[in-house]
């Protein structure tokens, strides 16, 4: 058990080290240590015959996601590679083909009827301002106040996915909104901060429910969670005719191939598009 620990203790010391985000360090080791569980050996000494069937395995007993599958490939490489200075052409895991998914999107006048359902002033700022600037839910979930730039109309996103910082919308309505939302509740460290641990902020669970409890308010049967807000300002942006690019760097992506997934959701009317000839004069 010993190894076991030491095993997963060095896993972590050299992603401290790479600078990993602490999410991802927590993922990775609770991956490995299943996987040295379940397989009742030590990483170090687990076969790529084993580590394929026990990936096998939980694709087709426990269903569990292609996302899941690779982050345990690659929680076992830094480990191999970076751990253990082995080779990794030795192991030769195959990664699974990811599910070609469409993210659900939900449509302005749904958006609408979300945020006018939502009551509890609290509950319509974090939707209102994750909405407006394409936010993810950690993002959110870490803000603090000072990260709402009044003066500039600018969110600034503080180490968000990849331990980036960058600058995303403010809506005029959601500083409205969160001016009313901050009077109130004088928020301390974090601008959402739990009601029982002032300086502490919500749980993940807290943000899935919120917006999972007013979409039924409203009457909308879609599949939701919080990530749909994020899906659903990217589209619209798209439908607008922002620039593919300009919607990229507001959401941080660092391929524009992610991006490109909004080009197979909007609404483009190719009735509305003119052509660059109209423009010249000849």
């Amino acid at each position: 058990m010993l190894e076991k620990s030491n095993n997963i203790n060095q896993l972590v010391f050299e992603m401290q080290y790479r600078n990993y985000s602490s999410r991802t360090i927590k993922t990775y080791q609770e991956l490995l240590r299943h996987l040295e569980v379940r397989l009742s050996t030590s990483l170090a000494d687990i076969t790529t015959e084993q580590l394929k069937h026990y990936l096998h395995k939980r694709i087709v007993d426990e269903e569990i996601s292609v996302s899941t599958i690779n982050q345990t490939i690659s929680a076992f490489k830094i480990f191999q590679t970076d751990v253990l200075k082995k080779d990794w052409e030795t192991f030769k895991i195959k990664r699974p083909r990811r599910e070609k998914k469409l993210p659900v999107v939900l449509s302005e006048q749904e958006i609408e009827m979300l945020i006018g359902a939502t009551r509890n002033l609290k509950h319509r700022a974090i939707l209102t301002l994750a909405y407006s600037a394409g936010l993810r839910l950690q993002e959110v979930q870490t803000m603090k106040p000072n990260a709402i730039d009044s003066k500039r109309m600018m969110v600034r996103v503080v180490q968000g996915k990849g331990k980036k910082d960058r600058y995303t919308l403010l809506s005029q309505k959601a500083l409205l909104l969160l001016r009313d939302y901050y009077k109130l509740y004088r928020p301390k460290n974090y601008l959402f901060e739990t009601q029982c641990n002032a300086g502490q902020f919500l749980a993940e669970t807290t943000f899935n429910n919120i917006i999972k409890n007013n979409a039924a308010k409203a009457g909308i049967n879609k599949q939701v969670s919080f990530h749909v807000l994020r899906h659903s300002f990217a589209t619209h942006l798209l439908e607008h005719g922002v620039n593919l690019k300009a919607i990229q760097q507001l959401m941080g992506h660092n391929s524009l191939k992610t991006t490109s997934i909004y080009l197979h959701i909007a609404n483009l009317n190719p009735a509305a598009i003119v052509s660059p000839l109209e423009m010249m004069n000849f």
